[in-house]
C-alpha cells in the first residue's frame, strides 16, 4: 500500500444535494418541502412538536423549583488548604481571605464566597476568613489550633463592641 494509492471506500462521500435550483434539477420549485405552510418558509424550526399528540414537555409533571435566593460558593476542602500551606502558597501566619485564596491559586473564581469542607487532615495552625464553613472544617481547624472566622461572627463581634 502507498499513499498516492490510499482512497475513501466507494460511497463514502457524496456531494450535497442543491435544492431549489430549477425544475428540470428534480429538486426544484418548492425544494422539497412541499406546499405553503409553516414549514415551507425559512427560518422555521417546531421544536418539540410531536405530530399534535402531547408533546413530551407538556406529558411529563412539573418538579421541583429554582431557588433564586440560593448562594453559590467557591468550596475548598482542609486538605487542599493544607496542600497549599506546604507549597508556600500561602502564609499560615496572616489571616487567610478569599483574596489570598484566589492569589495562591486555590479557588479561582470567588462567585458568592468560599465555604470550607472538612476533607482531608490540616496540621497548621491558620486563621481562615471564608463566607460559610462545615461543622467538621471547623473541628478540624480548631483541632489543629486555628481559627474561622464567619460573616455572622463578625457582626456579633462588631455588636459585643458596641455594647461595651
Amino acid at each position: 500500500m502507498k499513499l498516492n494509492e490510499i482512497t475513501d471506500n466507494e460511497g463514502a462521500r457524496q456531494n450535497r444535494t442543491r435544492v431549489g435550483r430549477g425544475v428540470g434539477s428534480g429538486k426544484g420549485k418548492t425544494g422539497g418541502r412541499g406546499y405553503k405552510g409553516q414549514k415551507s418558509r425559512s427560518g422555521v424550526a417546531i421544536k418539540g412538536f410531536e405530530g399534535g399528540q402531547m408533546a413530551i414537555h407538556r406529558r411529563l409533571p412539573k418538579r421541583g423549583f429554582n431557588n433564586i435566593f440560593s448562594k453559590d460558593f467557591s468550596e475548598v476542602n482542609v486538605g487542599r488548604l493544607q496542600a497549599a500551606i506546604d507549597a508556600g502558597k500561602i502564609d499560615a501566619g496572616k489571616t487567610v481571605d478569599s483574596a489570598a485564596l484566589i492569589e495562591a491559586g486555590v479557588v479561582r473564581k470567588l462567585r458568592d464566597g468560599v465555604r470550607l469542607l472538612g476533607k482531608g487532615a490540616i496540621t497548621s495552625k491558620v486563621t481562615i476568613e471564608v463566607a460559610g464553613a462545615s461543622k467538621g472544617a471547623i473541628d478540624a481547624i480548631e483541632k489543629a489550633g486555628g481559627k474561622v472566622i464567619l460573616p455572622a461572627a463578625k457582626t456579633d463581634e462588631k455588636t459585643a463592641e458596641t455594647e461595651a
